[in-house]
């Protein structure tokens, strides 16, 4: 009886023992899993590459229009001038690079060859460079000089090689021109340290020699002997041509872009300036202007104001472009005085307007956030930070994507930044922004399509302390890495400006906002 009881007890303990252990295995699971973190979303595709990502966050670039164009006040040379007449005896390019960083620039690009096939480097395959001339009695290399500022100065170099040479008596003939051409890039990708962007374009003047260049043999040996540089031509491979040569991009502006509808030298303007939303290649936009009338220095032109400057720029950076502004250096080989300053007006300009986020203290809300509230990495409030790399996300298959900033008090503001993580692809096709006014109703102040890298819009000035920003398309869930609302005292805005464009170019839309405008958050 004993001998029973005994047994029974140990079964009930063995029982029991298995109970606990079964609930300290449950309870261990369920601990480790409120651990685990929720991955991030799935990025949408296309995708930039590194060296792409590279170059939008450097957001201007400055071009250096120079050679024998520069004495002979031409813009396109006939490839006959004398090579003698390239002396610019004060060349200093430090000064160039010093101008560029000074007025927010970090890279700078120069025409290394135009198309009057010029060398501004001593190249193997042709006397017409700067060998051949008096400067620096025929020891000179402009591009050296310059690859050495901007490597002191840790600003980025980009060379332009014109595919058009009206000087080459090979031109003409293709299989020898391209070589030549060929030959030459290599020797500008493998004597000056790192390049970041190498320049083409597809200029041409009417009755020149038909002859074909084998792009796709260029692009090859540019990657192969610079992987981190971009590419730049009417058509990509990496960054694209606008489409116009005032430094203005389309009002709805994709990145994506199809390479296989485009021709260099034959694209649709219409095309370049808004991209395509259903494209399979990343190819941004590049907006090349000059800041005086013509792309070589005269001294009979004047540059633009510094007020026409922030208007283009609010045109190209602030539609998900990069500006590429020429500023020509003059015959004596120095930026000119009155570029200068007009080049510091325009940097005071924007930092007066952009270096304070009105919002910067609000608090954010969101209609819905991706993940709980322990994990902050998609948390609303991350679009007050600087930067792509830290955004809001919404939580999956809802379709009212809307954040609300809750300001100390009324604030004045007539700029609006929107900026996306676009390594994570270009998502938002079309918002609009309210304000809450003082009857307790919203009030749209503005639409907007596109966004991508960076996006501002201008509007006339309103006040408020609540604001909402909704997305009302997107390829895919939303995602804004910055929102901000500034004040520009500066700017007249037109009516033109204030109106904004509500079409989406054909886009097909995956997701589509049904968020009732009679919503509004609680704190």
């Amino acid at each position: 009886m004993n001998k029973n009881k005994n047994s029974n007890t140990t079964h009930i303990f063995k029982s029991i023992q298995n109970i606990v252990l079964i609930l300290v295995s449950v309870c261990s699971v369920s601990v480790s899993s409120s651990t685990l973190r929720r991955p991030p979303p799935l990025p949408i595709l296309p995708l930039p590459s590194s060296p792409q990502l590279q170059w939008q966050l450097t957001s201007m670039a400055l071009f250096f229009h120079f050679g024998p164009n520069t004495f002979t006040d031409s813009e396109w040379g006939s490839g006959k001038a004398d090579p003698n007449v390239f002396n610019p005896t004060q060349l200093n390019a430090s000064q160039w690079v010093h101008v560029a960083k000074e007025a927010g620039f970090n890279r700078v690009i120069l025409t290394a060859k135009h198309h009057d096939g010029f060398c501004l480097w001593p190249s193997d395959y042709t006397d017409y460079s700067v060998r051949s001339s008096e400067w620096r009695n025929g020891s000179g290399d402009v591009v050296a000089e310059l690859a050495m500022a901007a490597r002191e100065a840790g600003v980025g170099l980009g060379l332009y090689l014109s595919p058009w040479d009206r000087h080459e008596s090979y031109y003409g003939k293709t299989l020898e021109y391209n070589e030549y051409y060929i030959g030459q890039m290599s020797e500008l990708l493998t004597r000056y340290g790192d390049i970041k962007e190498v320049w083409l374009d597809g200029a041409k003047g009417e009755g020149e020699k038909d002859m074909e260049y084998f792009f796709d043999s260029w692009f090859s040996l540019i990657h192969q002997l610079q992987p981190e540089a971009v590419i730049f031509s009417d058509a990509g491979p990496d960054t694209r041509w606008i489409g116009d040569e005032a430094g203005v991009a389309g009002s709805t502006c994709w990145s994506l872009f199809n390479r296989s509808s485009a021709k260099i030298g034959g694209t649709d303007p219409g095309y370049s300036q808004h991209g395509d939303p259903q494209g399979h290649d990343w190819v941004p936009a590049e907006c090349d202007v000059s800041i005086r009338p013509g792309w070589f220095w005269h001294v009979s032109e004047a540059p633009k104001s510094a007020l026409q400057l922030l208007d283009i720029y609010y045109k190209s950076v602030g539609r998900n472009c990069l500006l590429l502004l020429n500023v020509p250096p003059n015959s004596s080989g120095l930026i000119s005085a009155e570029d200068i300053q007009v080049l510091k007006e325009f940097s005071e300009l924007r930092r007066s307007i952009f270096s304070h986020n009105l919002a910067e203290n609000a608090l954010v809300t969101a209609s819905y956030t991706r993940g709980d509230v322990r994990d902050n990495r998609f948390d609303p409030h991350n679009v007050l930070e600087e930067g792509i790399y830290t955004y809001w996300g919404p939580e999956q298959n809802k379709s009212d994507w809307a954040l609300f900033l809750y300001l100390e008090e009324s604030v004045s503001f007539n700029v609006l930044r929107v900026q996306e993580p676009i390594h994570m692809g270009q998502r938002i096709v079309a918002f609009h922004l309210d304000i809450l006014t003082e009857e307790g109703e919203w009030k749209k102040v503005i639409n907007g399509t596109t966004v991508g890298y960076q996006r501002l819009l201008q509007f006339p000035t309103v006040k408020s302390k609540q604001l909402r920003f909704v997305v009302d398309k997107s390829r895919a869930d939303p995602l804004i890495s910055y929102l901000g609302i500034f004040i520009d005292q500066f700017s007249i805005l037109s009516m033109s400006n204030t109106s904004s464009h509500t079409y989406v170019n054909g886009s097909h839309i995956l997701h589509q906002s049904s968020y009732n405008n009679s919503q509004i958050a609680s704190i």
